[in-house]
């Protein structure tokens, strides 16, 4: 073979290139599917996506540090999930919203809902100071969140600090940022697990009359016995965001207030956290990809990929190297034989043989037998049916083998009667 018809890759290196590119287009649909190309949450919100002094990007950094899993959710999905789901909803939030996801999730795993304080604007590009990151903001007042239609028996208020911003837990106390207000709450089903330097109620659990022991070690306060409920998985809030944001989590002590209240609302239990997107604004309406890399749909998809790999193997090693290209038609006289007869094949036109080889058989008999030439076609073939009766008187007559072969009406007839005039002339010209 030429340098010019060798193949450039080797088997391996196809082999590579065709995975290689397959695991990459699979990698992107994935990818899009998981809502990886739909840009950065870190847009100076009040959620586990910001990283300002609102944010709350320290706290699920904090949780995962633990060695939990953490995950930042972009669809309601969340809340049909078991494990901790933590909603950091937005001042105008929709309280009925907010309310579907609480009411869902409580049937399979406890919720931690952290209200919103601070009044927060980016950075303008005109005071930005050059070591300011993305996501940085300006807290310019504080206020307390507007929920109608979710817990509407608790009250939240916001108030000046007065002594000192400190707070109180089970075990330990420690002390916000310097502020200039507190958010509180207050309720008749409100248990305190976090109290200000005033008795403020900081972070609380709703009481419903069920049992929550990690809760309960934590209480500052006994659960008014005449409260009655459905005793759903625990529903925690924490009312002064400072205690676990970005902003409060500068100091040791309120991270580890927050791992304490995470620890208690989970009664000690290692189960996945999330962090709910949808209602501050982030959320991601399913597609297609994404139902295909969710179970129960991940099952086929993996099913899928595995008959394309397998599919993909046997193309591989089915076919060898590519044939060397060869002529249409043959050089010799076989080629053109074996050519002429396939074209009569196909054309069905069997008497555009039969009948030349007939006469040439007829031709060369009466060469061979010394037979004068006799002017009809009828005459010629009588004179040869003659000769070989005198020779082999036994044998078929020329005219009839002759006639037959001109009359054929398929290849087997044809053939037949080809074969025995072949026959016939080598028993009379030998």
């Amino acid at each position: 073979m030429s340098e010019a018809g060798r193949n450039p890759f080797s088997l391996r290196s196809a082999l590579l290139l065709v995975l290689g590119g397959s695991a990459l287009f699979v990698a992107l649909l994935w990818m899009i599917g998981a809502g990886m190309t739909g840009g950065s949450t870190n847009d100076g919100g009040g959620h586990a996506g910001g990283k300002g002094l609102n944010g709350f990007a320290g706290f699920v950094e904090l949780v995962e540090s633990q060695g939990r899993q953490v995950t930042l959710s972009r669809s309601d999905s969340a809340a049909r999930e078991a494990g901790l789901l933590v909603l950091t909803p937005p001042h105008q939030a929709d309280a009925a919203e907010i309310a579907r996801l609480v009411n869902r999730h409580r049937r399979i795993g406890p919720t931690l809902v952290v209200t919103q304080k601070w009044v927060a604007t980016p950075i303008p590009a005109s005071a930005r100071p050059k070591d300011a990151k993305d996501g940085w903001v300006v807290l310019s007042g504080a206020t307390g969140p507007n929920w109608p239609g979710f817990l509407d028996d608790v009250g939240v208020a916001v108030a000046p600090v007065r002594g000192g911003p400190y707070w109180r837990a089970q075990g330990f106390s420690g002390s916000l940022p310097a502020p200039a207000h507190v958010l509180s709450g207050s309720g008749r089903r409100l248990v305190p697990l976090v109290e200000g330097s005033n008795g403020e109620i900081l972070a609380a659990y709703i009481y419903d009359g069920g049992h929550y022991s990690g809760l309960e070690a934590r209480a500052l306060e006994r659960p008014d016995p005449t409260v009655k409920g459905q005793g759903l998985y625990p529903l925690v809030v924490v009312f002064e965001p400072d205690l676990i944001d970005n902003y409060g989590l500068a100091k040791q002590e309120n991270a580890r207030l927050a791992l304490a209240l995470v620890d208690a609302t989970t009664d000690g239990e290692a189960m996945p956290v999330m962090f709910d997107l949808t209602l501050n604004g982030h959320a991601r309406a399913s597609n297609l990809l994404t139902l295909a890399f969710t179970p129960p749909f991940l099952a086929a998809t993996l099913c899928l990929l595995l008959a394309a790999l397998v599919i993909g193997w046997r193309a591989f090693v089915r076919f060898g190297p590519p044939r060397k290209a060869t002529r249409a038609i043959a050089f010799g006289k076989s080629a053109l034989v074996a050519n002429t007869a396939g074209f009569m094949r196909r054309t069905r036109r069997l008497h555009l043989v039969t009948v030349p080889y007939a006469d040439r058989i007829r031709t060369e008999l009466t060469r061979a037998l010394g037979l004068a030439r006799q002017p009809t076609v009828e005459q010629a073939e009588s004179a040869i049916d003659r000769a070989l009766a005198a020779r082999a008187p036994d044998d078929q007559p020329f005219s009839r083998i002759a006639t037959r072969l001109r009359n054929a009406g398929s290849i087997h007839q044809a053939v037949t009667a080809a074969r025995e005039l072949h026959a016939l002339e080598r028993k009379l010209t030998r």
